[in-house]
């Protein structure tokens, strides 16, 4: 009730300003055909300015120009003002014309008078757009506008700026930039003072009386970014980020997506240069089939590949919860996306096989997995199951429907793996160089190697959020422990961009960058949360669990890289399908089905003799006998 009320006045005034500029117009107009001496027209001009008034407050009522914007004033507004005073202008013109004995006006007059209309009513609109988004943002807020630094004096920051000052309704006003640009120093954008570096923040918070701080700098590495926030928590200023570019799909800042600072923005890297008209050439058109697209990869990998222009998407995954959750995104966020759900086990090659025949897809991302290395050393019966034999059925489908690309998301831990989890990876890349070796026209069967992703479901980043919001103790395995990360979008679209090299049977290697300590990442995410670490929340070490290393390979000792044509992915170098695979499978397959877990892991070990899992057993069991003999 109040904000119409508040419409009502503002519309009032505005149909106030127009009467009394355009009426105010037929007594200039007077004025200047007469050079400034009414003499005998004195009478005249003040009779056709009363006539006129009454004549110009219909118009502008019927017209309703008063209900219009003034702040967002366009060539639509102009082409109405035109409009309104030519509806005017034609039939007083006509009188003059006609009668100018009776009405004794020079007929001059209506023609000075249109030009001068228009020139005033458009002024006065475009004065008021300028005036409210230029100079009212510098008037001292009134308590409720947040008083806003932005770091970050780029194209980002000026975006950000210039939303800021446009969308009244956000209450947050850009107060001054700092940057790290030292020829920025003392410039003015939109008006706005770059006041100083990243190191200025505390004193410049404190000078200017900020209330919160906006990093605009989606392009910039982890590294800079834990120097402004650094900065930041020095101030009482509460501080909030634009998100990496890589998120933001659409490629435009805007302030409806500043969120609060995450850790995964402490460890961001300089955005990826994709080869878009390569990834482009093989998805765009084409029928892509997603498995485990409900899952944290997968369902990126879908986000990903709808900028390409897919002829229709099959989103595979056996959780229907999380399917429904990544349609109902899909419909909000990509509505031309064409997909259907198919909800389906990797497992299940009867359903599998109807899926192949029905939907016939051209492009299969395979992202479906058992990814938790303690749950599969419990389990390992099932990491066979669905890593090692879901895999093997979506190869062979891909094989005899002929599929063109066939990417298979794989890990780190798969490098001389030291769990179950891991070696049955392998295995799966084992199977996809199978494929490789099918492929007779051209298809292309590859799969993509890397560490951990930041956010993923189960992963830590969750873990320590939760154990943070209920006061602690974090836990971390072991003070030394080190981990490759790379957040989702950027191992997303690397995916899509190994799939584009064409190097059919190749084990991509991804750019993880440096290691990071896990207790390093603890802490600056209890920093993050408000708190210091070991005063406000504790730290606790639990030990390693079964199946974990200290630190991660990328690479098996023997397999070495070679260069790919991007600079973040790399290939190890091939050595060949191995012998009688088939026959190695189905033996497998017969031990999993046991269930029992020392003769499943023999059985990995067999297949993969880089697995430590089991080794480590049987010597300590030869230990152990070797002393009883002695």
């Amino acid at each position: 009730m109040m904000k119409n009320k508040l419409f009502e006045h503002k519309s009032f005034f505005k149909g106030v300003a127009d009467v009394a500029t355009w009426t105010g117009i037929t007594l200039l107009a007077f004025l200047l055909r007469l050079d400034g001496d009414l003499g005998g027209y004195l009478t005249t001009a003040f009779q056709a300015t009363g006539i006129l008034f009454i004549v110009k407050a219909a118009l502008i009522y019927y017209m309703g120009s008063y209900r219009q914007s003034w702040r967002n004033t366009g060539f639509n507004d102009v082409f109405h003002i035109v409009a309104m005073v030519s509806i005017l202008t034609v039939p007083y013109t006509m009188i003059v014309l006609l009668g100018n004995s009776v009405v004794n006006v020079p007929l001059s007059i209506p023609i000075i008078e249109f030009f001068l209309s228009i020139l005033a009513l458009t002024s006065l609109r475009a004065g008021t757009r300028f005036f409210i988004k230029y100079r009212i943002p510098r008037i001292k807020n009134n308590g409720e506008t947040r008083r806003i630094l932005i770091a970050g004096a780029g194209e980002s920051g000026m975006m950000v700026a210039k939303e800021m000052l446009k969308n009244k309704d956000a209450q947050m006003q850009p107060v001054a930039f700092v940057d790290d640009d030292l020829s920025k120093r003392n410039q003015k954008l939109l008006g706005i003072p770059v006041k100083g570096t990243v190191f200025d923040i505390p004193n410049i918070v404190r000078r200017l009386n900020i209330d919160e701080i906006i990093i605009a700098m989606p392009s910039e590495s982890g590294e800079v970014i834990r120097r402004v926030v650094e900065k930041s928590r020095q101030t009482n200023a509460s501080y909030r980020i634009i998100p990496p570019l890589y998120d933001l799909l659409s490629g435009k800042v805007s302030i409806s997506q500043i969120r609060n600072v995450d850790v995964e923005d402490l460890l961001r890297r300089k955005p990826i240069q994709l080869e878009t008209q390569e990834i482009r050439s093989y998805i765009e058109g084409k029928r892509v089939l997603v498995t485990g697209a409900g899952g944290s990869i997968g369902s990126e990998i879908v986000r990903q590949i709808s900028r390409f222009n897919p002829k229709h998407v099959i989103l595979l995954g056996r959780g229907e919860n999380s399917i429904h959750q990544l349609v109902r995104e899909i419909d909000n966020e990509i509505p031309e996306l064409d997909y259907c759900i198919r909800i389906c086990d990797v497992r299940d090659l009867t359903t599998l096989d109807k899926i192949f025949e029905n939907e016939q897809p051209e492009v299969v991302f395979h992202a479906a997995a058992h990814k938790h290395v303690p749950l599969m050393e419990e389990n390992p019966s099932q990491a066979i199951f669905n890593n090692v034999m879901g895999t093997r059925n979506l190869v062979n489908l891909s094989v005899e429907h002929h599929v063109s690309h066939f990417v298979n998301i794989s890990t780190d831990k798969a490098v001389n793996p030291t769990s179950v989890m891991g070696a049955s990876k392998r295995i799966a890349e084992h199977i996809v160089e199978w494929g490789s070796s099918q492929a007779n026209n051209g298809e292309i069967f590859v799969s993509v190697r890397f560490g951990n992703v930041l956010g993923s479901r189960g992963s830590v980043i969750p873990i320590f959020k939760d154990q943070i919001r209920k006061g602690g103790p974090v836990t971390v395995t072991h003070p030394d422990m080190v981990r490759y990360f790379m957040t989702i979008p950027e191992a997303s679209q690397l995916v899509l961009q190994a799939g584009a090299l064409n190097n059919n049977g190749a084990v991509y290697v991804l750019d993880m960058g440096d290691p990071v300590n896990i207790e390093q990442m603890a802490r600056d995410l209890i920093k993050l949360s408000g708190f210091e670490p070991d005063l406000d929340v504790k730290i606790e070490h639990t030990g390693i669990r079964p199946g974990e290393k200290l630190y991660e390979e990328l690479l098996t000792a023997e397999e070495g890289t070679d260069m790919t044509r991007h600079e973040k992915i790399f290939m190890a170098r091939k050595h060949g399908v191995l012998d009688n695979l088939e026959q190695r499978l189905n033996e497998l397959k017969k031990v999993a089905e046991t269930g029992k877990k020392e003769l499943i892991k023999e059985a990995i070990y067999n297949f993969v003799p880089t697995y430590s899992g089991f080794k480590n057993g049987v010597n300590k069991k030869m230990e152990e006998a070797e002393d009883m003999l002695a």
